[in-house]
């Protein structure tokens, strides 16, 4: 069989050997494209920014006062000690051409990454963690009328036991970032937390972050009073649109699991039902109840389990948990659209290709190559001309 498809090769005309080349070239180059290229064109082209209601427009009511803010979370940027090569290339190329296309075709106004942007933020040397955040500088990067804004995880500054501030304060000078801060855009408050430091039990880097909150609190609370309830201490401080805030961490508030949780891109079954571990898998119950007294937030945004969840806390107030954004963390990443006013928001999800799908079409592509070749050698041509045959006699009768 060797022998007859290297002479049915060398059988073929220089020409039609090069046209047969070329192609191919051709075949394999588009393939390469649309899995590498323009499937994320396709997938995202499909999302649309959700509408709120006409009466929570801002201004002359024609829509230019809503916010449109992205969400996700968990992109693992994998480090020098445990990232492949390989690996690292997959995985970053594909959150840079999602990034980007996101960018291109939704236009946000501001995007938020709830935190665990690297994968070994945690343990990562001085030259380690600058070359992280070169990569990270590069795939995330973004035109001028879009902001970006990180929150810290435990995996860029390690858990509370691995928490240190050098770790800290170095994520901080990269991305602006304290361990209490509130960002306002058109009217909108986002309270932006370090989840990691509500330990509670007192360390250096809680008891800062702490009275960071605390102060945010105050500052939040004059701003929502109406002028002659002011009391005397909000005299001189600075207001904030009055508006109910949105709070922003990587850890998600308690829960006792994710049970209550559903859709295609929850945790698996079998997983729903672990109990989760305060201070590691969530917030304790004190802590918890700690944020929800200071802000009274209207929605609560988080990352950290790698799968979606909506829970209400009191009964009223929604937690979305935002996928991971990462491929190596699950097969059908995604981020949130929020289109947000001071007065409400709407919010909705927006998949990326899966990648059991880009592998589907490498492996249709595969298998039609190797039909075509077989076919090219006459290595298939036996049973066409079995069937040709048999054609034939059908029709000659």
């Amino acid at each position: 069989m060797l022998q007859s498809s290297s002479s049915a090769m060398r059988t073929l005309p220089l020409k039609k050997r090069i046209c047969v080349l070329l192609k191919l070239t051709c075949f394999l180059s588009s393939v390469f494209i649309f899995c590498e290229f323009l499937i994320y064109y396709v997938v995202i082209f499909q999302c649309r920014w959700p509408e709120v209601q006409a009466g929570a427009h801002m201004g002359n009511g024609d829509g230019t006062s809503v916010l449109k803010a992205l969400f996700l979370a968990d992109t693992h940027l994998l480090g020098e000690i445990k990232g492949h090569w390989l690996d690292k290339l997959r995985r970053e190329w594909q959150m840079e051409r999602s990034f980007q296309t996101a960018l291109w075709l939704l236009q946000p106004d501001i995007v938020f990454i709830l935190g665990d942007v690297f994968d070994e933020g945690k343990w990562s040397s001085p030259q380690a963690w600058a070359d992280d955040v070169r990569r990270f500088q590069k795939m995330f990067r973004h035109p001028v009328p879009t902001e970006l804004v990180v929150v810290v995880g435990n995996h860029d500054i390690g858990f509370h036991y691995e928490m240190t501030t050098y770790k800290v304060k170095r994520f901080e000078k990269v991305f602006n970032f304290t361990s209490g801060k509130i960002v306002t855009r058109k009217g909108v408050n986002f309270v932006l937390v370090n989840s990691v430091a509500m330990e509670g039990d007192g360390c250096a880097v809680c008891r800062a972050a702490e009275a960071e909150l605390a102060a945010l609190s105050r500052r939040l609370n004059c701003s929502l009073q109406k002028g002659s309830h002011s009391s005397r201490r909000c005299g001189d401080m600075e207001k904030l649109p009055a508006s109910e805030p949105i709070l922003l961490q990587h850890y998600p508030l308690h829960r006792a699991s994710d049970a209550g949780c559903a859709g295609e891109d929850a945790a698996p079954p079998e997983e729903r039902n672990v109990p989760f571990k305060e201070k590691y898998d969530v917030l304790s119950r004190e802590a918890s109840q700690k944020l929800m007294w200071w802000f009274h937030p209207r929605l609560i945004l988080s990352g950290h389990t790698h799968s979606a969840c909506e829970v209400l806390h009191a009964g009223r107030i929604p937690e979305i948990s935002v996928p991971s954004f990462s491929w190596r963390n699950r097969n059908n990443p995604s981020f949130i659209m929020g289109s947000v006013t001071p007065a409400a928001f709407s919010l909705r999800k927006c998949f990326l290709p899966r990648e059991s799908r880009v592998f589907a079409v490498y492996g249709a592509a595969a298998a039609l190559l190797a039909l075509l070749a077989l076919a090219r050698l006459r290595l298939l041509a036996p049973p066409f001309h079995l069937a040709q045959r048999l054609i034939s006699k059908r029709k000659a009768v």
